[in-house]
């Protein structure tokens, strides 16, 4: 499991011409699924997210999670994010799970960090086209890969 982690003063998910999904302060988190992931995966990274103290305290250090700011999640499913460019100039995506494997988990992921935040979680909608907007506050972002925890 791949995740881009921006830490936001906003972001919304527009499908067409319709606003689906928005949050004010928290975090937007891409999330690619590849077939090898597991829920181990799915817990680890819900938990890591979770608990990343990325936002700034009253001296401006990067000292408190999402929890203790009060913030909002949005997860966006984004299979590009296992792209390989190895060969040539146009992205293989052959490491992206397929959607009968990954919806399943991404549902499971956004259950899980649902749990682990104790906040209401809001998604984009799994395999379809759409415009992500948002204001990144830093900018602060952070990629995790559960294959190399780091």
């Amino acid at each position: 499991m791949r995740a881009v982690i921006q830490r936001v003063l906003k972001a919304s998910v527009i499908i067409d011409t319709i606003e689906v999904s928005k949050i004010n302060k928290g975090l937007l988190v891409f999330l690619g699924i590849e077939d090898e992931d597991t829920i181990d995966d799915v817990k680890w990274l819900s938990k890591k997210i979770s608990q990343l103290r990325i936002f700034n305290d009253e001296n401006g250090v990067m000292n408190f999670s999402i929890n203790e700011v009060e913030g909002e999640f949005m997860i966006v499913s984004q299979f590009t994010l296992h792209a390989s460019i190895k060969r040539g100039n146009r992205p293989s995506y052959i490491k992206a799970s397929k959607s009968d494997f990954a919806y399943p988990l991404y549902e499971k992921f956004v259950q899980q960090i649902g749990f682990d935040s104790e906040t209401e979680i809001k998604t984009g909608k799994f395999g379809t086209h759409m415009k992500v907007n948002s204001i990144n506050d830093g900018p602060v972002t952070i990629f995790i890969d559960t294959k190399n925890k780091e």
